[in-house]
């Protein structure tokens, strides 16, 4: 009787245990096989990591892209460049890492589980035109003069508030103009055979950002789950103008913008940007020019988690406003394909921080008793 009652008090300890484990959400690539992790970053002897990366071709060349444009980050960070592709040369078997030289730390993620948050963010291209035309009458500024005067906010620059000096394109659609102010830069298309001229960030007007994500969702336009660069622009195509001007002056903030000729798209490092192996990161715990070894969730054509995963290498060399703690917002490239794709990441996945031994691994000690920080919004809309 005893042994029959163990076994039935054990059986519903296991029970209790998947069902604890089954009450986790998992919808958005969520993983809880590490456990609980104490520190924001935590020494692994041999991570729990399978398959190799995709996209070791990518990572050499942003690794090149680094050396042409910012030879003292590439210098600062070279022994964990070198000892990664001799790993990658070899094979990059996870498990081996340690004998090429690389100290691998895992993000404790925004819940201590390993749970990294990933959005996306892209280069747009917009139509636009150098002098207001029929369609094209939605006028990109570059920065004001403004001394010490404040720049007035998104609703009165809209009205006609700027000099029409600042003017340096009209394109045709308002919100495709907001959504380069999210990304924080663009090509624009003048329509006239040329190559594309890029509209690097300028600055700002100094009025606090408010997502206009969050207002749908506040107005119930939106589901939360459902919200999405996507959603944004679905709603925006089922209404009227002046409601979607109305709309995007929720938001005071104003971005301005400089055209450069024949520019690539770089990131806060002055470094030309290689899709899907860069980052933007919070830079107080992920410096420039760390390497990142990334187990990122895979999306369907809708948006929805596939249930698989794919290895990644990449390397943090950009920021964001709402980029903090463990978030990363990855670079998916330019043009529309590459807008789809990063209108719809807000999902979770395992990062490892690749340092060489010799190679200032150091720093990453510092962070050890901090627990994992939380983030909260995706870039689309916080961005």
């Amino acid at each position: 009787m005893k042994e029959r009652w163990c076994k039935y008090l054990l059986g519903g300890l296991v029970i209790a245990a998947l069902a604890g484990c089954s009450s986790k959400p998992t919808d958005r690539g969520q993983q809880y096989k590490d456990g609980h992790l104490n520190h924001s970053l935590e020494l692994e002897s041999q991570p729990n990591a399978r398959g190799v990366p995709v996209n070791g071709n990518d990572y050499s060349e942003q690794l090149k892209k680094i050396q042409s444009s910012a030879p003292s980050l590439f210098t600062r960070n070279n022994a964990t460049y070198q000892a990664v592709q001799n790993w990658m040369a070899a094979g990059a078997d996870p498990k081996k890492l340690s004998q090429f030289g690389l100290n691998t730390y895992q993000m404790g993620g925004v819940d201590n589980y390993g749970n990294v948050q990933f959005t996306g963010y892209y280069t747009p291209v917009v139509q636009a035109r150098r002098t207001q035309q029929g369609e094209f009458r939605y006028p990109l500024y570059r920065m004001p003069s403004n001394g010490k005067r404040r720049l007035p906010d998104r609703a009165a620059i809209y009205s006609g508030a700027l000099d029409p000096r600042y003017i340096i394109a009209y394109s045709n659609s308002l919100m495709d103009n907001f959504m380069m102010e999210v990304q924080g830069s663009g090509y624009v298309d003048f329509g006239d055979g040329q190559p594309l001229v890029f509209f690097g960030y300028s600055g700002k007007n100094g009025h606090a950002y408010r997502s206009i994500g969050k207002v749908l969702i506040d107005r119930g336009e939106v589901a939360k789950a459902d919200m999405s660069m996507q959603a944004i622009r679905q709603w925006a195509d089922t209404h009227s103008e002046a409601e979607v001007r109305q709309l995007l002056e929720q938001n005071p903030s104003f971005v301005f913008f400089h055209p450069e000729v024949f520019a690539p798209v770089r990131g806060a490092s002055a470094v030309p940007l290689v899709a899907k192996a860069s980052v933007a990161s919070d830079r107080s715990l992920i410096p420039a020019g760390t390497t990142l070894l990334a187990e990122v969730p895979l999306l369907d054509n809708k948006g929805k988690f596939t249930g698989k995963y794919e290895m990644r290498l990449m390397v943090a060399l950009d920021v964001g406003g709402a980029i903090k703690g463990q978030h990363f917002d990855m670079y998916q490239g330019i043009g529309p394909e590459a807008g789809h794709s990063a209108g719809y990441y807000n999902h979770y996945g395992r990062v490892w921080v690749l340092k060489g031994a010799d190679g200032g691994a150091a720093q990453f000690n510092a962070y050890q008793p901090t627990t994992a920080s939380s983030s909260n919004g995706s870039s689309l809309i916080t961005r």
